[in-house]
């Protein structure tokens, strides 16, 4: 049916989504219920009587589906622990830490104390800059939890093991891998090369204590498996009218057992394919729901691989990635830090006031959550959604994490059934439904790329402010600054277009995501179109990642100072190619504009 007849039979999306409220969530508390019982480890028997349980649902309500063998690179903790003096303690070797011989790594140890407010020349993160020099051939004892760019600094900076100081009773399981997914081979030398373990407060303090009494030994054991594993990717198929899809994804591997992470999105996302479903002929676009392996224990390997495996469809038809992680978890009622990308972010406040009468809080998301699609321009949404008041929290004695709707028991053994909360899942899901609705039935995509824009004009002029009258000779940002500034300019009138009714709501949607893509790699990427930015924080534009740094190299490090602009024209240079398409697309969809098809 073309869309012009869909658009008089069809309701909006906020219509379909009344049509699609149901209180029931038994399919989903069964999922949870069965997953209660499973470790699903990456590449375990546990993690494929989960993939096994999904995929007979789906085919139990009669959904197509696919369950995908994906061949992922997994590291997979196994032991750790931390000697010093007459003391052992417990400890978590986080993922991609290398497996220590049997005797351990010993060294000196050395506290890098956080960063203090009103510290001078110090940057935010779990440790003080910049860092010191004799930390070479010592241990590390740091605050917090491994992150990987954290990691990859001190282990550039010569610690020979890294011991991090979880902030309660409780050791978290983690990661420290810079790399994204899967490694390729050129990426194998980002991979950690000491040892990385976690410990928990007491222990940490004790050995912190030991330290300050002259502590001059500390051995780090750490054990792990790491290889390519075969991991089931179930993967549900609900087509709409047209082939342009929506993708709903979350993980379904966990630590141990892990309920809140993330037990109740794999339930939710059951629950939006038995209710789509049921709704199918009244679906403009089409819908795609992915349950992800590999996440926790391959750094997103698993959303890596669909997004390399299914590159060239995702990037022709994917309309929009949302992310369904820790929602509906005890005591979670506040949606506050909720993630979007700028276009998205009246859709989501929207979706969220509408259901539960709360004024969401959010922004930018982190380099993290299964975000495999920015490279390819996808706009993506959402990772965690509820959370426990920061008042509650407060009175708990919680302190903050990443899931689990801000419960501590993510990604420890704690994490079970008690954190879920059906009346929570049953309102979230309904956030869920009126979101993905509105994306599959709008008749034109409820994106709002003016956002994007705004953010990317303040970004990019807070680059050319760094650039000096003498630098600017050298290198300056005029190519990318004219192009853009006619991206926006073309970007107005489409949406002019759009609001007057003088643009047919296909030919405006083939604009819309043509234009998104470009905005969107901008934003997010600086590895160009199927390359995966490794798993670190990016700014805004990270294309110009480097601009900052060129006064002080121009003066301090001429010959590298070259070195880095040759490399920052390159860059630049794609990203102009990318806008001026953009800008291409939005001219023939203005001529084209009367038209639809």
């Amino acid at each position: 049916m073309p869309a012009s007849s869909a658009s008089r039979t069809l309701p909006d999306g906020v219509g379909l989504a009344e049509t699609l409220v149901d209180p029931s969530f038994d399919l989903g508390w069964s999922l949870i219920q069965r997953f209660s019982v499973l470790s699903r480890e990456s590449g375990s028997l546990d993690e494929r009587a989960a993939a096994h349980f999904i995929s007979s649902r789906l085919e139990s309500l009669e959904i197509p589906h696919d369950v995908h063998e994906a061949e992922l690179h997994l590291s997979l903790p196994r032991s750790a622990s931390v000697a010093f003096g007459e003391e052992r303690i417990e400890a978590k070797a986080a993922s991609f830490s290398v497996s220590t011989p049997c005797e351990g790594v010993s060294g000196a140890p050395m506290y890098l104390p956080p960063k203090a407010d009103g510290d001078e020349g110090a940057e935010a993160g779990p440790v003080r800059q910049p860092v010191p020099d004799e930390l070479a051939g010592r241990v590390v004892i740091a605050e917090g939890y491994p992150e990987p760019s954290v990691v990859a600094r001190l282990e550039a900076a010569g610690a020979i093991g890294q011991l991090y100081v979880n902030p309660g009773s409780r050791i978290h399981w983690s990661a420290c891998s810079p790399i994204w997914g899967s490694p390729g081979e050129s990426q194998m030398g980002m991979k950690p090369k000491t040892p990385v373990v976690s410990i928990d407060r007491r222990g940490g303090d004790l050995l912190l204590e030991a330290v300050a009494n002259g502590l001059d030994e500390v051995v780090v054991h750490a054990e792990l498996d790491e290889g390519w594993y075969d991991c089931p990717v179930p993967v549900a198929r609900i087509d709409g009218l047209r082939k342009d899809f929506v993708l709903v994804h979350g993980h379904y591997d966990s630590w141990d057992i892990g309920i809140g992470s993330n037990a109740v999105g794999n339930a939710t996302m059951l629950e939006l394919a038995r209710l789509f479903h049921e709704r199918q002929g009244e679906m403009r676009r089409s819908l795609r729901i992915a349950w992800w392996p590999g996440t926790l224990t391959g750094s997103f390997a698993g959303s890596a691989w669909y997004a390399d495996n299914f590159a060239l469809e995702i990037a022709r038809n994917c309309v929009a990635a949302v992310n369904v992680e820790s929602p509906g978890c005890l005591g979670a009622t506040d949606y506050d830090d909720v993630v979007w990308m700028a276009e998205a972010e009246d859709i989501c406040r929207a979706a969220i006031a509408s259901v539960t009468d709360s004024e969401p809080t959010g922004g930018r998301p982190p380099r993290a959550g299964d975000y495999s699609f920015s490279e390819l321009g996808v706009t993506s949404l959402l990772k965690t959604l509820s959370k426990i008041p920061s008042e509650e929290r407060e009175r708990l004695g919680y302190y903050p994490v990443g899931g689990c709707g801000g419960n501590i028991a993510w990604r420890t053994e704690a994490d079970r059934l008690k954190v879920a909360d059906r009346s929570n899942l049953e309102r979230d899901l309904r956030v869920y439904l009126t979101l993905v609705s509105r994306l599959l039935n709008d008749e034109v995509l409820p994106l709002d790329f003016r956002r994007t824009a705004a953010e990317l004009d303040e970004a990019l002029a807070g680059n050319e402010a760094t650039i000096s009258r003498q630098l600017g000779k050298k290198f300056n940002l005029a190519p990318l600054r004219t192009i853009f500034n006619g991206l926006v300019r073309r970007l107005d009138r489409l949406y002019e277009g759009i609001e007057d009714g003088k643009v047919a709501p296909t030919v405006a949607n083939r604009s819309l995501v043509g234009t998104g893509r470009a905005l969107v790699r901008l934003g997010y990427a600086e590895k160009p179109r199927f390359e995966h930015d490794p798993a670190l924080e990016r700014p805004l534009i990270p294309t110009l990642a480097r601009v900052p740094e060129l006064e002080r190299l121009l003066e301090d490090e001429p010959d590298r100072f070259w070195h880095v602009v040759t490399g920052l024209r390159r860059r630049m240079n794609r990203v102009v190619e990318d806008l001026q398409a953009a800008c291409q697309l939005l001219d023939d969809t203005w001529n084209a504009r009367g038209r639809d098809g």
